[in-house]
């Protein structure tokens, strides 16, 4: 009851414009979660705002959560699926934030209590803001910034040029030697397309290093990434090399400063390092990470910009793309085929069998349309294949691709366009879906490819020689390492992690030898992340694997069939129950629960099957 009662007051419920009015008076910064009736407020953050919260004790800093249904003057909030939240000080609008971004919500929420409090002390003027985000999306020409962006210079990476992400380190700020490394920096061929001073709540830190948490150092290297200012740079080449990441890397030489004075004497880490932790800078390993940390230190960037012959830019991005029912039973392989001529890469893919209630939430804005009735009749009469396609570009893309929505205006006005080439008989609905907008498509991403989770196992074969490379893989590839524990399992314990197996011949033989030594159990979190594991471990079999996945971890590091290195759950429901068998209940923030998706789980062999999860 006494938790209950704490969440009540953090949070003050509005549910009417009376209330509306009431919080809208309230002196101090009062930040407001606006929800929809049907989904609730966002629940994501209430541990994080009572954080804030405990740790700020400032009394003139309210949270409220708002219901737009009801409130008159939320109404254009009505119908948006996406986290919102509004920032007031002095009942005037000061700073929105879209998306459950807990970092950026923390640190704008520190920002614009201390403006309001100058406000309040000094007598200054209030800086107003009009939400952007609700303007008319289709008479828009361009696509705004977050308001709390809007005033900070876009990050904009040619596409002639690769980039990484590097850091100047507190310890090398607050010796005074930031501005005699970048000096090197310069003369070294680098270009710096942004830079800035920073500093990092522990939060924050802990977020930006999360690749790291299952690392010894990691609670100390939060606390000394926190401990004071620091400086990020993004770095280029000037002649646009396409190796700048491996090439920053050498540059500032090994982590380890003892490795680097020996091994590279010129390096900035040899030449300005103290220790290990110590070590001055820091730089992206892959470019995956420096896309990763660019995102996270300037959200606002605009990645490999090229302009397009009418002065349009156009941008590296992902667009949600939906090959309904009909047409993907019948035609799936020449849309896809279509898709790839089209220069789309295929990010993600998976096929979902949607209940009416899925259909509902996906088409919010849609519910209340005369075709309505026909297009939930359509999507939840068969599977349907949802791609997260990525080139430049790719929203405009694939909506010029598809034609107009409406399907006689379709083969009227663009018979070659795919709506129109794959319309089905008698049906008025067309068969393909693509997002609105980039803010569309990576919400529309979400709900089809929420954030998953999935175990993974480093069996004991592969912890002595392997183990460290199969976690730098890991980390590279963009999962998260949620929780990790190494243990060497007891009969008992592996019998019932395979009881799946116990029936088939080789189930005594799988025990025994899971049970000869120490092991690592890893909760690894992305999205799509059970596919994306099984694809990086390749077939159970490793010669199969170096056949068919030949960069494939089994493929590099497995011996045999049994001795192969790594294991991973064949489906979502699969990786839940083997989560809170070893560790216990974790949360997870999938939005389509574990019997959405049509299994990809094969019938039981009577064999190792590749196919399978040993």
């Amino acid at each position: 009851m006494a938790g209950k009662k704490k969440e009540a007051t953090l949070q003050a419920s509005v549910t009417n414009q009376e209330q509306w009015e009431e919080i809208l008076a309230t002196k101090g910064l009062t930040v407001v979660d606006v929800y929809q009736q049907w989904c609730g407020p966002c629940r994501a953050v209430v541990s994080l705002l009572r954080k804030i919260k405990n740790e700020l004790g400032d009394d003139l800093l309210h949270f409220a959560t708002a219901e737009a249904d009801s409130i008159d003057v939320l109404e254009r909030y009505r119908g948006k699926c996406e986290p919102t939240f509004l920032f007031y000080g002095g009942g005037e609008l000061v700073a929105v934030l879209r998306g459950a971004n807990a970092p950026m919500l923390q640190r704008m929420i520190v920002e614009e209590l201390a403006k309001e409090k100058l406000v309040l002390e000094q007598g200054g003027e209030r800086k107003v803001v009009k939400d952007n985000g609700l303007t008319d999306e289709e008479n828009k020409e361009e696509e705004e910034l977050p308001q709390h962006l809007e005033n900070e210079e876009s990050v904009i990476v040619p596409a002639s040029k690769s980039y990484t992400v590097a850091i100047i380190k507190p310890d090398a700020v607050a010796h005074g030697k930031a501005n005699e490394i970048i000096m090197k920096i310069q003369d070294a061929g680098f270009e710096i397309l942004a830079h800035e001073e920073r500093t990092l709540t522990e939060a924050e830190a802990r977020d930006f290093y999360q690749h790291k948490a299952a690392e010894a150092c990691f609670e100390d290297l939060v606390q000394f990434m926190s401990s004071g200012p620091f400086h990020i740079l993004v770095l280029s080449q000037v002649e646009g090399s396409a190796a700048v990441v491996p090439a920053w890397r050498e540059f500032i030489g090994p982590a380890d400063i003892e490795e680097a004075k020996r091994e590279n004497p010129e390096s900035l880490r040899a030449q300005y390092g103290t220790e290990t932790l110590f070590n001055a800078v820091h730089g992206s390993e892959d470019s995956d990470q420096a896309s990763r940390e660019l995102a996270f230190f300037f959200p606002n960037f605009r990645t490999a910009s090229v302009m397009e012959q009418d002065g349009e830019e156009e941008h590296v991005e992902r667009t949600l793309a939906l090959i309904r029912p009909d047409v993907a039973r019948e035609n799936r392989e020449e849309i896809l085929d279509h898709i790839h001529k089209s220069g789309f890469i295929i990010a993600l893919q998976k096929e979902v069998m949607l209940s009416e209630e899925q259909v509902r939430q996906f088409y919010c804005q849609h519910v209340e349309e005369d075709y309505f009735p026909a297009l939930l009749q359509t999507m939840t009469s068969g599977p349907v294949l949802a791609l997260a396609l990525a080139r430049k570009g790719a929203v405009s893309h694939w909506k010029t691709i598809l034609g107009p929505s409406d399907i006689n205006k379709a083969k009227e006005e663009s018979p070659d366009c795919l709506r129109a080439q794959f319309a089905v008989e008698n049906k008025p609905i067309n068969q393909l879906h693509g997002s609105g907008s980039r803010e569309e498509a990576e919400r529309e991403i979400s709900f089809f490819f929420p954030k998953q989770q999935t175990v993974a196992v480093i069996k004991p074969d592969a912890m002595e020689e392997h183990r460290e490379a199969i976690l730098e893989e890991i980390r590279g590839r963009g999962f998260s390492v949620t929780r990790l524990k190494e243990t060497v399992l007891s009969r008992e314990m592996a019998e019932e992690f395979y009881k799946e197996h116990r029936e088939k011949p080789f189930f005594n033989q799988l025990v025994e030898f899971m049970c000869r030594g120490p092991c690592m159990m890893l909760v690894l979190t992305k999205e799509n992340a059970v596919e994306e594991w099984r694809a990086m471990m390749g077939p159970t079999d490793p010669n199969k694997a170096k056949e068919a996945s030949p960069e494939s971890l089994r493929a590099r590091f497995a011996a045999d069939i049994l001795h192969n290195s790594v294991h991973g759950s064949s489906n979502e429901q699969h990786a839940e129950e083997k989560i809170r068998f070893i560790f216990g209940d974790i949360s997870t923030d999938a939005e389509l629960t574990s019997d959405d998706p049509i299994s990809d789980d094969p019938q039981t062999g009577g064999s190792i099957d590749p196919e399978h999860s040993n």
